[in-house]
């Protein structure tokens, strides 16, 4: 079922951005919520450009069973991305991505 990953630098609501992607998750893609599982990946350090300025990323990784539509995927990543400055404590020099892929279809849970 849906796997979500979170790649983070900047200050984070993770137990509150979780549950709202959770919810985005079942919305869109009609998955049950309860199938819904997150992870968060603190980075140590980030560089983005060339380094002068210091930004903070926040990246979401959104797994899901194989065979959704582009549309949906799309759709889900638009949603998906204004949810991480929502959970943000700060905003400031923040650079916010999404990318939804399918889980290979050797994906297994129990």
């Amino acid at each position: 079922m849906p796997q979500i990953t979170v790649d983070y630098s900047a200050p984070l609501d993770r137990r509150g951005l979780a549950l709202a992607l959770h919810a985005l998750v079942a919305e869109v893609t009609g998955a049950p919520l309860a199938a819904c599982a997150t992870r968060f990946r603190e980075v140590e350090e980030t560089v983005v450009g060339d380094g002068a300025v210091e930004r903070a990323v926040v990246h979401a990784h959104i797994a899901l069973p194989w065979g959704q539509y582009d549309e949906t995927k799309l759709r889900l990543s638009k949603a998906a991305l204004p949810l991480l400055s929502r959970h943000l404590k700060t905003t400031d020099r923040v650079r916010l991505s999404v990318e939804i892929r399918d889980l290979d279809a050797s994906y297994r849970a129990g």
